[in-house]
């Protein structure tokens, strides 16, 4: 077991017996949604985020440095800026490529430079590496007007939808799917784990599409918990895990408030959630709408207090915020958010001892 294993799982533990415990480990995170001034790393970013308690980030990486992977000066700038100003790099969100490949050589050169990222990621102190299998791009056709003007995106599964067109990947089976996230983690969970980052899976968005939109089986569909379990059950290992986007999830149930919280309640209790996505929804599977966290579906009071009991040590980052032409990059939005959930931790932490 290797150390940020065994203290997680020694913190998880203690948490977890016996009568909750205050949860000093979960944090507010930020990271790519919402930057300030010219990259993640930057002064005005840096402390945009530091006014609002923020000092855990999660930036995104493209393939950059010669053989395709990750330029490993830029990760080692990146870090030193922000732990200058007493940030964490925490996180890192992988590009979603490999998913549209099938077998041939190409996949496994693609797992090659996936798994020498990872070494990277390690070599500067990163802890999870996030990614998003996208065949299809996410998916969103409508918007809505909300309070203050801004603006909502949704989605409503189309009457026509059997004609939309196929996505570059083109038709891609439930097996294919499947074949392709089994070769991924066989592959690359045990890079994860020689280096000590865990793999955090990102459900698509949105879940729960019939099988053949756009040419894709999706593989949170037709249930994203079932998916998640499937997933999880692929390769049993601690650095199998999940970026999980409560929104996300939500657009994928009939009753988003009551059946939200298994979910996190299962793979909280497993130890496998490493970063949260708090998003906030209006509706639920097949028609939706992306609204602020104060006034959706969810109860994300109740979600926070499963996070405090199972342990939970990583960030918890706004997500697809409204918004508005008064709010280049909704950077009031995501301010809103962070101090929502600042304010839902320190709430949580306030009803228990120790």
């Amino acid at each position: 077991m290797q150390r940020r294993e065994f203290g997680g799982t020694l913190v998880a533990g203690a948490i977890g017996a016996g009568a909750p415990r205050r949860n000093s480990r979960m944090h507010a995170g930020g990271d790519y949604h919402s930057v300030a001034g010219a990259g993640i790393a930057s002064k005005e970013n840096l402390e945009y985020n530091l006014r609002f308690g923020v000092k855990h980030l999660t930036a995104q990486l493209r393939k950059r440095a010669s053989g395709g992977g990750w330029d490993l000066d830029e990760m080692k700038r990146m870090r030193d800026d922000c732990e200058k100003s007493g940030v964490t790099l925490e996180a890192i969100r992988m590009d979603a490529d490999y998913i549209a490949l099938r077998p041939a050589p190409e996949r496994d050169r693609e797992l090659d430079i996936i798994a020498g990222n990872i070494r990277k990621a390690a070599q500067v102190g990163v802890q999870v590496i996030t990614y998003h299998w996208t065949a299809i791009p996410i998916r969103r056709n409508r918007q809505t007007r909300g309070r203050g003007g801004v603006t909502y995106a949704g989605f409503k599964l189309e009457d026509n939808w059997k004609d939309l067109p196929a996505g570059k990947a083109g038709r891609i089976s439930s097996d294919d799917y499947w074949e392709r996230i089994a070769y991924f983690l066989t592959r690359i969970i045990p890079a994860a784990r020689e280096h000590d980052v865990r793999m955090a899976c990102h459900p698509y968005d949105p879940p729960g599409l019939p099988f053949g939109y756009q040419g894709a089986d999706n593989w949170d569909s037709p249930s994203v918990f079932a998916a998640i379990q499937r997933y999880e059950a692929v390769v049993e290992s601690p650095y199998n895990g999940f970026q999980l986007c409560l929104g996300t999830a939500a657009e994928g149930l009939k009753n988003p408030k009551a059946e939200i919280l298994p979910i996190v309640r299962y793979l909280g209790e497993r130890g496998k959630l490493f970063q949260i996505h708090m998003r906030n929804i209006r509706g639920g599977l097949h028609a939706f709408e992306e609204v602020f966290p104060d006034e959706g579906e969810m109860d994300f009071f109740a979600v926070m207090r499963i996070l405090r009991d199972t342990g939970f040590g990583y960030s918890i980052c706004p997500d697809h915020m409204p918004r508005h032409p008064g709010d280049p990059g909704s950077l009031q939005s995501f301010a809103f958010s962070y101090g929502y959930i600042q304010a839902l931790i320190q709430a949580v932490n306030s009803e228990v001892r120790g």
